[in-house]
Order: C-alpha cells, then sequence, then structure tokens
C-alpha cells in the first residue's frame, strides 16, 4: 500500500494494492493489522454509503462531543475531497486540503477527529464508502458554510448543487468566531 501525508498532521492518503487481470479488479479495502502498522488504531463502528450525482457538493461537516475518524473510499466515480483543519491548537489551523479521487484509481483519505469534511463531484455520479469511529448523533451533527471566504477553499465547480442545510452552514467569522464552537 502506498501511503502519502499530507501538510495536515494526522491526514493519511492511502492507496491500497489492487489486483486485476481480464475478468475486473479485486483489492482488501481494509485489512486491521495492515492499517494499524500505518498508526490507524482506531475502532471503526459504522460503516456509511453515500451516492451523489454530477455537481453534487457535501459539507463541511464536522463532529463535536464525539470523537469520530474517518476512513473514506471512492468507489466510483471521481470527486474533489476537502478536509479543513479545525484544531484550534492546530500549527495548521483553518488551512485545508484538497484532492482529487477516484476516476480509475482507488484512493482513500484517513481523518482523524478534528477536521470537517466536504466534497463535491466531478463525475456524472459518485459512490463514496466511509468507515467511521462512531455512531451517527444527531445531535453532534455541525457544519462550516462550503464556500466560506476566510476558508478560500478552490473547489473546482462554480456552481455545485448544495442541500439546503449545507447552504445555511454558518460562515466561521459570523458564528463561530476565531474559537468557540470548534475549540476542542
Amino acid at each position: 500500500m502506498k501511503v502519502s501525508r499530507c501538510h495536515l498532521e494526522g491526514i493519511l492518503l492511502l492507496e491500497p494494492q489492487a489486483y486485476g487481470d481480464a475478468r475486473g479488479q479485486f483489492l482488501e479495502s481494509y485489512q486491521h493489522r495492515r492499517y494499524v502498522e500505518l498508526g490507524i488504531t482506531d475502532d471503526f463502528v459504522q460503516d456509511n454509503l453515500s451516492h451523489s450525482g454530477a455537481g453534487v457538493l457535501r459539507g463541511l461537516h464536522f463532529t463535536r462531543k464525539t470523537r469520530q475518524a474517518q476512513l473514506l473510499t471512492v468507489i466510483s466515480g471521481e470527486i474533489f475531497d476537502v478536509v479543513l483543519d479545525i484544531r484550534l491548537e492546530s500549527p495548521t489551523y483553518l488551512q485545508w486540503n484538497g484532492l482529487r479521487m477516484g476516476g480509475g484509481g482507488i484512493r482513500q483519505v484517513y481523518m482523524p477527529h478534528g477536521f470537517a469534511h466536504g466534497f463535491v463531484v466531478l463525475s456524472d455520479k459518485a459512490d463514496l464508502h466511509y468507515k467511521v469511529t462512531a455512531a451517527y448523533d444527531p445531535e453532534d451533527n455541525f457544519g462550516l458554510r462550503w464556500n466560506d471566504p476566510r476558508l478560500a477553499i478552490e473547489w473546482p465547480i462554480k456552481d455545485p448543487v448544495v442541500s439546503e442545510r449545507d447552504a445555511a452552514h454558518p460562515l466561521l467569522e459570523t458564528t463561530f468566531g476565531l474559537g468557540g464552537p470548534l475549540d476542542y
């Protein structure tokens, strides 16, 4: 497995080894021992699937009370994936990383707790698989506005399809200030 680290501490970019022939392809999307050897010691308790059409943007989502790490895999299609560091004491606080995923190769992103996450679909449709370390809690479901000018995320499409809920997420400055709810 190829492993890369980005400038945001804790974020891992993974490329599992795929085995293919004329019949198709096989890969292990998760093998506990192998991931522990990489330092991913989380206890994943729930798997989620997401299906979205062209131009759909989801995010930026995060939890506060529940320490939820995620392992994201694009099953089909292509996305632009964004992780945003919201750990107040982090040297990379409010910095983001964007990565094209899918489009033929299998890549994964590991996100520990303390990051907001979002993506936009670049293909006709995309299917994503998330392994998470905590079950969904509607009381601990927060977000930041995807197009917040202070975050200056360089999304690759101009007019994405955004849910009412995601479009209504607060701007960092107007609701959160520089600390408050993002301070873990």
